[in-house]
């Protein structure tokens, strides 16, 4: 039985579909099981992070735990996430969370929740991924108004992974040996400035698309309120920042552990071209 946490989500969910289409047993942590809209076939159980009590009663029988922490506060993650580990840890022996290679840095809130699961005393992967290929939805409405898109750093390059390619590579660190005490990192198989990802977007459209550059104020205002956090956009500007001068890195991850190349950008693109027409 493995329990996914965020199971709702862009990245949960791909994970619940990985493992039931593979014949695990799934149970699924939602704040509103009736809202949850996954497969008849996964139990889908009540509860919050926020409150670790409310993870306890569905630990029984459980062989791992798939963790998303959904709090960017690192406040949250200070006085919460031990809890939430130490809870998992008492019933369950092997915890897989999706970091970022922000945790290396201890104040972030992704370094936190490492620390609180490394303490925690269950077996432990860490699959820290580089950007998310279905971030870039955040442009969508734009495509779907004009064939403009504005937003900041043109250049920024990125290797940005489909959310499938993270699910199996969840999936093998659930439920095969070989990764406790591992820290993963995942990325698409090629870096695309940001300018580049939306001409790849109008190529699969059959459109000619254009980049606009955003002031950053504008981008901040933006970003604050699509993110319902300011310090959030502030670093995801910073790290768009930096991806300038130093394009994020390129890995082998998903050839070695699903055992397949990393699916493109260009072929993230086909399967959400709806969201984009």
């Amino acid at each position: 039985m493995i329990l996914v946490t965020g199971a709702t989500g862009t990245v949960g969910r791909e994970v619940v579909s990985t493992l039931t289409a593979r014949g695990e047993k799934v149970r699924a942590l939602s704040r509103d099981p009736a809202r949850a809209g996954l497969p008849a076939e996964v139990e889908v159980v009540a509860g919050d992070l926020a409150d670790p009590a409310t993870l306890a009663p569905h630990l029984d029988g459980v062989d791992a735990v798939f963790l998303i922490w959904p709090f960017t506060d690192p406040a949250v993650a200070r006085t919460t996430a031990p809890e939430v580990a130490r809870t998992i840890a008492a019933r369950v022996p092997r915890i897989v969370y999706l970091s970022a290679p922000g945790a290396d840095r201890p104040d972030t809130f992704w370094g936190l929740v490492e620390r609180a699961v490394e303490a925690s005393g269950a077996a432990w992967t860490f699959l820290r991924p580089v950007g998310f290929a279905a971030n870039t939805l955040l442009w969508a409405d734009q495509f779907r108004a004009g064939d403009v898109v504005s937003w900041p750093y043109a250049a920024a390059a990125r290797s940005l992974i489909h959310e499938r390619d993270l699910a199996e590579v969840a999936v093998a660190a659930l439920t095969s040996d070989g990764h406790a005490g591992q820290r993963h990192l995942l990325s698409g198989p090629e870096t695309l400035t940001q300018e580049e990802q939306v001409r790849t977007i109008g190529r699969v459209l059959g459109r000619e698309l254009r980049w606009s550059e955003l002031p950053l104020p504008q981008a901040r205002e933006l970003l604050s309120a699509a993110f319902g956090d300011p310090a959030f956009a502030d670093a995801a500007l910073a790290g768009w920042a930096a991806f300038v001068e130093t394009p994020e890195q390129v890995t082998d991850t998903v050839a070695r552990l699903p055992g397949h190349h990393a699916r493109t950008y260009a072929q993230w693109v086909a399967d959400h071209a709806d969201a984009f027409r």
